[in-house]
């Protein structure tokens, strides 16, 4: 079994036992035509291992209030990853100064506006956190993990740092926002 293999089974066991708030119960997992239409959606490929988390379930699993769903609102009130994405991009269009970056795909809330998101442009899929309760939009961009698996890992190990035994970890700045939305705000 590959490292991957063994990742998505914990996560696997773990969403079949646990309900992070609002979700009834772990939603089934997406078709294969799915992820296909979401791509389509998006302009670019998900990351492998973001992909095989929805066949886990189309969210309610993971930190925060746990993976969004990747293209339909559930019962939850959560909303959908590729909406939001693309809702962020058009807003982003409006007010350039919040550029939402391309490839950035908001996976989960974390409330007050806050999303984990994913680097879609990174082979790994860095894992971002996007807070927008910062003065400006330089400000509202960290890096949570180099990689999904990291991110994953920390939430099955409580090693996040969200966790109250991790109260007060700093994340780093994310460097690469004023490059990725140069573009757009220069528009």
């Amino acid at each position: 079994m590959t490292e991957m293999e063994q990742l998505l089974e914990r996560v696997a066991e773990r969403a079949r036992n646990t309900r992070p708030w609002g979700w009834p119960s772990l939603p089934e997992p997406v078709e294969k035509d799915a992820i296909a239409r979401a791509e389509k959606a998006l302009g670019f490929s998900l990351p492998p291992l973001l992909a095989e988390l929805y066949r886990v379930g189309d969210g309610g699993f993971g930190p925060g209030y746990g993976l969004l769903p990747l293209l339909d609102s559930p019962p939850s009130g959560e909303p959908a990853a590729v909406p939001q994405y693309l809702a962020n991009r058009q807003s982003g269009r409006k007010d350039p100064e919040w550029a939402w970056p391309e490839g950035v795909l908001p996976i989960s809330h974390w409330g007050c506006g806050m999303y984990a998101c994913v680097d879609c442009r990174t082979p790994r899929g860095m894992v971002l956190l996007y807070e927008p309760n910062a003065d400006d939009a330089d400000h509202a961009w960290y890096v949570d993990t180099p990689d999904l698996a990291e991110w994953l890992r920390t939430w099955l190990d409580g090693t996040g740092w969200y966790e109250e035994s991790n109260d007060g970890a700093d994340l780093a700045p994310w460097p690469d926002f004023p490059i990725r939305t140069a573009v757009a705000r220069a528009a």
